[in-house]
């Protein structure tokens, strides 16, 4: 049965309580929650907290007159562990948000807690496309790209490309499991076949068993439905056991790039919302990153910051931190993503043009992170699902603002 996703029309409540400002503890508390030093810490980590940093510091350091405070925590990619930090957050160190969230695991724990406490989270790093979908919550918004919309970018565009036939290397848990699952779809839809897929565990160092099982299901393709250092080593040693098969990250990062250099990572196709060479906005944006962070922004970390500068432009309008007004504000407002206006869907999903790129070899590279040529672009309309698609029940139910 499907969960009720309620975002109620609360005009009149948002837009005229200016005189009457309601704000927890007298100030708003964002919790900055991730993988500081994991396996996924160089694609949100300590950059996510500087993109935190930078958007509060983009606002002035207020909102609707209250002071804006910034906690973080390390959740070492346990959904235990992210789970009882939440908990800590909300009663005694009174958060009104957590962002950044990497690990779909932790993240569907995390989403009780939010719906229990009447919080909000604002998700840029784990990317199940069911955290919009059939869980979806008022409670939760979703910044970046999603397994839904990763498969429609490389998985469609190389098996239209003639590579029909797929074999999966496996992230095991909720993440990998609906990559795979979300690509192999796309992969059927556009006459490819899935020949198979192995699974292995978070942080894996040795993938030398996985790759050879690949290579003899002789496969046109090999698919790591995996991220951050996973992906990293998967590719690596696929080059040191001359694996001839064409090896596709589903989700890649450009840190992940960076790791790899592009001697090995060139002509690797990588589907992203985000790239810091796309724009003047984006370039502003990167520039500044860099100076605090010593390297160019993940689509992770761009949207940190896109997600807080937005709930703290909710939480003025609405003059209130209450999360079932500013979530309802948040679905109201216009989105800006460096420049480029977009909005939520209903259930929570952030909509934009995905962009596929080619991994440039180094003698097509300028300067330092010019990484990426695009190739391709998917527009919104495709890229993400709408609400009743994504099977979350919308309905309006006005007793839940009371």
């Amino acid at each position: 049965m499907l969960r009720k996703l309620v975002v109620p029309l609360l005009a009149g409540i948002v837009w005229s309580s200016g005189a009457h400002a309601q704000f927890s503890d007298g100030k708003i508390v964002i919790g900055v929650m991730g993988d500081q030093s994991g396996v996924v810490a160089d694609v949100g980590g300590p950059g996510s907290i500087i993109a935190a940093r930078m958007a509060v510091e983009d606002a002035g350091g207020m909102a609707g007159g209250a002071p804006i405070e910034i906690v973080t925590a390390d959740h070492q990619n346990k959904p235990d562990l992210a789970v009882s930090i939440a908990r800590e957050w909300f009663d005694r160190r009174g958060v009104d948000v957590i962002v950044d969230l990497p690990h779909t695991g932790a993240v569907l724990g995390l989403m009780t807690v939010a719906s229990e406490k009447k919080r909000a989270l604002m998700v840029s790093g784990a990317a199940s496309a069911d955290i919009t979908g059939a869980r979806c919550s008022p409670y939760v918004t979703h910044w970046t790209d999603d397994t839904y919309a990763l498969a429609r970018g490389t998985a469609a565009t190389l098996t239209d490309q003639g590579l029909h036939s797929w074999y999966f290397l496996t992230a095991d848990y909720a993440f990998g499991h609906d990559l795979e699952r979300d690509a192999s779809k796309v992969i059927e839809d556009h006459g490819g076949k899935v020949l198979g897929s192995a699974h292995h565990p978070l942080n894996t160092a040795d993938f030398a068993s996985l790759l050879l099982r690949a290579q003899s299901s002789q496969a046109q393709v090999i698919a790591l439905a995996n991220a951050g250092a996973d992906t990293v080593n998967a590719i690596k040693q696929a080059g040191q056991f001359g694996i001839s098969q064409r090896l596709v990250a589903l989700h890649a990062f450009i840190t992940d790039v960076r790791s790899l250099g592009l001697a090995t990572a060139q002509g690797m196709m990588i589907t992203t919302g985000f790239y810091w060479n796309d724009s003047d906005r984006t370039r502003a944006f990167a520039s500044r990153f860099e100076k605090l962070h010593g390297r160019m922004p993940t689509r992770e970390q761009a949207g940190v910051y896109t997600s807080v500068t937005h709930y703290l432009k909710a939480v003025k309008a609405g003059d209130t931190d209450d999360a079932v007004v500013v979530n309802a504000v948040m679905r109201k407002m216009p989105v800006d993503r460096f420049g480029n206006e977009t909005r939520i869907l209903a259930n929570g999903r952030v909509i934009y043009d995905l962009g596929v790129y080619r991994v440039k070899a180094p003698s097509e590279s300028r300067y330092p992170w010019d990484y990426y040529e695009r190739i391709a672009s998917v527009p919104a309309s495709e890229a993400f699902r709408s609400p009743a698609a994504s099977g979350c029940s919308v309905e309006r139910d006005e007793a839940n603002t009371r």
